[in-house]
C-alpha cells in the first residue's frame, strides 16, 4: 500500500523518544497546508495533534504554522492599518470579560483593534461573541466586514470560523479528542490584518517564550504576551504578573505589582454580563472589574510604547477609564 502523503510528517514527530523531533518551520508550513487544504485523514489528524500537545509546540512549528494560515486569507485590498491584533481564544469562567471594557476604552481613544478569536470548544466558559452578542456587537463575516466596522468604530470581533474555517473545525476536536488543542496556540497568532502591534496571554506560563519567540520568527514588530485571567488578555489586578515583550526583534521582560489587595478578590458565580453597561454608565460600582479595565489598557499603552514605566501606563490608563463617554457602548456597522 503506499503510503499517504501526510504520514512522514507524524513519523518525525512520532517516532519516540530517541528518534523523534520537532518539525522545522518549512516541514511545519507543508504540514499545515495539508491540513488547511484538507488533503489529512482524521486519524492522521488526531494522533498529529496530540504528539504535539503531549511535548508542546515549539516556535519554529508555530511559526510554519502560522505562515501557512495567513497564506490562504482573503485579506480585502483595502485593508484599514490596524494598531492591536488582540486574542481571544480562552472564555471566561470566574469573572465577566472585563478585557471588553478595556478595548472599548482604548477604540474611545483613537487605538483600532481586531479582536479575533473562538467559541465553544469549552462548556461553561463565557467566550468573547457570547458577551458581544449581548451587548448588542455583531461579529464580523468576514475579513471585508471586520475591516469595514475598524474603520468606523476602530473596533471589530472577528471569528475564526469567519477567517479560517478549517482551524475552529479542527478546534472543536476536543470533544473528540478530550485535550486542548495545538491549533489553540496556533490559531491566536495569525494576526490576520498584519498589525504592528499584537497581544497574548497564557494560561500556563511555560507557553509565554513559546508566543514570543514564534513572533520573533514571524518578524512581528511588537508584542507582549503574559498569564491573563482564565487565559484571557485581561489584568489580574491582585496578582502581580511578568510581561515578556519583543520590540523589533528585541526581548525583554517587565513585572507589574499588584493593583488591588488580594482579599478583595472573589469568584464572581453568577457573571451576569448585564452588569457591564451598567458599570461603564457609572450606574454601579466593581473595584476588581474597574482596576481589570485599568490594569489590561495599560499593558496595551505599554506594549504601543505611550508610557514608559508601568505607573505612568497605569496612570494614563485611569485617566482614560474617567473620561470615558459613558453614553457611548461598543457600536457596529
Amino acid at each position: 500500500m503506499t503510503e499517504h502523503p501526510f504520514a512522514k510528517y507524524i513519523r518525525i514527530i512520532g517516532r519516540g523518544p530517541n528518534l523523534s523531533r520537532p518539525l522545522d518551520e518549512d516541514e511545519m508550513y507543508k504540514a499545515a497546508s495539508m491540513i488547511l487544504a484538507g488533503d489529512v485523514d482524521r486519524l492522521q489528524l488526531g494522533a498529529f495533534l496530540c504528539i504535539l500537545r503531549m511535548r508542546t509546540e515549539v516556535p519554529a512549528e508555530g511559526a510554519g504554522f502560522v505562515r501557512a494560515a495567513r497564506d490562504i486569507l482573503q485579506r480585502p485590498v483595502d485593508a484599514p492599518v490596524v494598531d492591536l491584533d488582540w486574542a481571544s481564544y480562552s472564555g471566561k469562567t470566574r469573572q465577566l470579560p472585563w478585557y471588553l471594557l478595556a478595548a472599548l476604552v482604548l477604540s474611545q481613544n483613537d487605538i483600532t483593534i481586531c479582536m479575533q478569536g473562538t467559541d465553544g470548544h469549552t462548556q461553561g466558559r463565557m467566550f468573547s461573541s457570547q458577551a458581544l452578542a449581548q451587548l448588542g456587537v455583531r461579529p464580523a463575516t468576514d475579513l471585508t466586514d471586520a475591516g469595514q466596522q475598524m474603520r468606523s468604530v476602530n473596533f471589530a470581533y472577528l471569528p475564526l470560523k469567519n477567517f479560517v474555517p478549517r482551524l475552529q473545525e479542527i478546534i472543536e476536536l476536543k470533544s473528540i479528542l478530550g485535550v486542548r488543542s495545538p491549533i489553540n496556540t496556533f490559531a491566536r497568532m495569525i494576526n490576520p490584518f498584519n498589525a504592528n502591534h499584537e497581544m497574548q496571554t497564557v494560561f500556563h506560563p511555560n507557553y509565554r517564550d513559546v508566543h514570543r519567540d514564534t513572533a520573533q520568527l514571524l518578524g512581528q514588530h511588537h508584542m507582549a504576551v503574559f498569564k491573563g485571567e482564565g487565559g484571557e488578555a485581561e489584568r489580574r489586578p491582585h496578582k502581580s504578573v511578568l510581561v515578556q515583550y519583543l520590540h523589533d526583534g528585541v526581548k525583554s521582560e517587565e513585572y507589574w505589582p499588584e493593583l488591588l489587595a488580594d482579599h478583595l478578590y472573589k469568584v464572581d458565580d453568577i457573571m451576569d454580563i448585564n452588569r457591564l453597561p451598567k458599570i461603564w454608565a457609572g450606574d454601579e460600582t466593581d473595584k476588581y472589574g474597574e482596576f481589570a479595565v485599568i490594569g489590561t489598557v495599560a499593558y496595551v499603552l505599554r506594549l504601543m510604547q505611550r508610557a514608559k514605566t508601568t505607573h505612568e501606563a497605569i496612570t494614563q490608563a485611569r485617566t482614560m477609564w474617567d473620561a470615558r463617554n459613558r453614553q457611548k457602548m461598543f457600536q457596529t456597522v
